[in-house]
């Protein structure tokens, strides 16, 4: 095993809440030193994104299912890139409480602290210069911060974007934790961009490359333009295209790399006054930076036809009312079981690498207790193997994916405590763990595969909340859980599987002390 597969599993064992020993944090709200959610750069040339509130789109159903030959598509414009970048990452409701105000954005984020970051390479798309820019949600703009000095050498109708993570807006609140959920808010941030890219008849797929390459090529390695306590890695590079015929090995970094200028403009902004480090944290972003081509298989999970997708929302809609629910409706909490068989049939897949541990609470139709979505079919007798040997594993009639029964039991006490005693967890429908392969994955891709398995669940928890959304139901994703009580809980007694990232739905009650104000209030 060499170093940088050893720290994975060191911080992940490290990383782990327990009943008596919670991850290391501050213990405490350090307000003095809460960074700034907003990344801007100085001295960049700035491009008023116009705003889509008001552009006509497809309804949610539709964006999943256009056959190619009738599939609409929107032109490559300024006006479609704006729209690409405010139904994903931008803005989507200001919430004001007794005089203070923040932002909810359409990406979920642990805590709403939003360690993404997103970057466009952009060529021959009217109204945007030719070159890298910053996407600044705050005020719905790009930042220039890389002119072209030769011919970008992109395919026509397609540009590139990059997302990155400044894993310290989470570690301010959760500490050596943190990492986890910057890695799950950066699959939250791409499966967000994906299903943008959809409503607009494009496709989005991500491009192996190089870390180093990628550090480059945004600027990430001019270290006199940002603040270090405050580092930004990149963490993936995404083609976005309107012609299927165009592949990701038609993109060379080093010739877009070429094409830019030597020097990036723009001074990153300081994020906080002051900062608490957490060495592990540098320790296991460094351990999961890989120049390995050959080991980077990350691909958007595409998953299979919902087959009880029926619900007609405008997909606009969907995206921008999606919400964290903060406290769930215990005295209304059943869902309908065709409502529970869309949200799980929204995620049906038989290719990935993380399945599906379900604490049902309350859906008709269907018993209370303890099942499991197998989502690929290979990993399922080495599941049985290595799962309680009294487990029913009885199978569940629906269409909505391979659905097993292990245990007929009242989940809502053992699911609350493993989620940290969040009653959240225990007064929803159902609550679900995403149990990822996890020793193989290392193993055959090595450490940075680690980071991978987070973005999957992270997207898969997106899609969740999209889904609920469009049902007017609610979903919160959980990163407080206890992890080897879920692996007590179901017999695992290995690392060949591990719980990385947990969530609840159900009917969530609306605080009405809180007013909900649109957006970008622009003159």
């Amino acid at each position: 095993m060499n170093k940088n597969t050893q720290m994975v599993y060191t911080y992940h064992n490290e990383t782990k809440h327990a009943p008596l020993r919670y991850a290391k944090s501050l213990g405490y709200m350090d307000w003095a030193t809460q960074p700034n959610p907003y990344r801007s750069y100085s001295e960049s040339q700035k491009t008023i994104l116009p705003l889509s509130f008001e552009n006509k789109s497809l309804e949610y159903s539709q964006i999943f299912t256009q056959a190619q030959e009738a599939k609409v598509v929107a032109p490559l414009c300024l006006e479609s890139v704006s729209q690409f970048f405010q139904f994903s990452l931008g803005l989507a409701a200001i919430k004001e409480f007794d005089g203070q105000s923040w932002a909810l954005r359409c990406n979920a984020s642990s805590g709403n602290l939003q360690p993404s970051e997103a970057y466009i390479i952009a060529k021959d798309i009217e109204g945007i210069a030719d070159g890298l820019h910053h996407y600044a949600p705050l005020d719905h703009q790009l930042e220039l911060l890389s002119k072209t000095t030769s011919n970008l050498e992109l395919p026509h109708n397609s540009f590139l974007v990059s997302l990155s993570s400044i894993v310290w807006r989470e570690a301010w609140k959760y500490g050596e934790r943190s990492w986890r959920y910057t890695q799950l808010d950066c699959g939250h941030a791409l499966k967000a961009l994906e299903v943008s890219a959809l409503i607009l008849g494009w496709k989005i797929e991500v491009i192996s490359t190089k870390d180093t390459e990628l550090q480059s090529l945004i600027g990430f390695d001019q270290a006199h333009r940002y603040v270090p306590e405050e580092r930004e890695l990149s963490d993936m590079l995404l083609l976005v295209t309107l012609d299927d015929e165009i592949k990701t090995t038609d993109i060379n970094i080093n010739t877009l790399q070429n094409a830019l200028e030597e020097s990036y403009a723009g001074k990153a902004n300081q994020l906080s006054l002051n900062w608490h480090k957490w060495d592990i944290l540098e320790k296991i972003e460094d351990a999961t930076l890989s120049d390995d081509l050959e080991n980077k298989q990350f691909k958007i999970d595409t998953y299979e036809e919902n087959p009880y997708r029926k619900i007609s929302s405008l997909a606009k809609n969907v995206v921008l009312g999606r919400r964290s629910a903060q406290v769930m409706n215990k005295e209304n909490c059943t869902i309908s079981k065709n409502e529970f068989e869309t949200i799980l049939g929204s995620i049906k897949s038989n290719n990935s690498p993380i399945h599906l541990v379900i604490f049902v609470h309350s859906v008709e139709e269907i018993d209370s207790g303890l099942y499991i979505l197998i989502r690929n079919d290979a990993h399922k007798e080495e599941l049985k193997r290595l799962l309680k040997e009294e487990f029913l594993w009885e199978r569940v009639d629906t269409k909505a994916g391979q659905l097993y029964k292990l245990q007929n039991a009242d989940m809502k006490v053992i699911s609350q405590t493993i989620s940290c005693n969040q009653e959240i967890a225990s007064n929803g429908a159902f609550t679900l763990g995403m149990l990822a392969q996890f020793t193989a994955q290392i193993k055959e891709f090595g450490a940075s595969r680690y980071k991978e398995l987070y973005w999957e669940c992270g997207a898969i928890g997106q899609q969740l909340y999209l889904e609920t959304t469009s049902l007017h139901l609610s979903a919160t994703g959980i990163g407080c859980f206890l992890d080897d009580i879920l692996h007590d809980t179901i017999g695992l007694q290995t690392n060949q599987f591990q719980t990385l990232y947990h969530f609840t739905i159900g009917r969530g009650l609306v605080d009405k002390r809180l007013s909900t104000l649109k957006p970008y209030a622009r003159d």
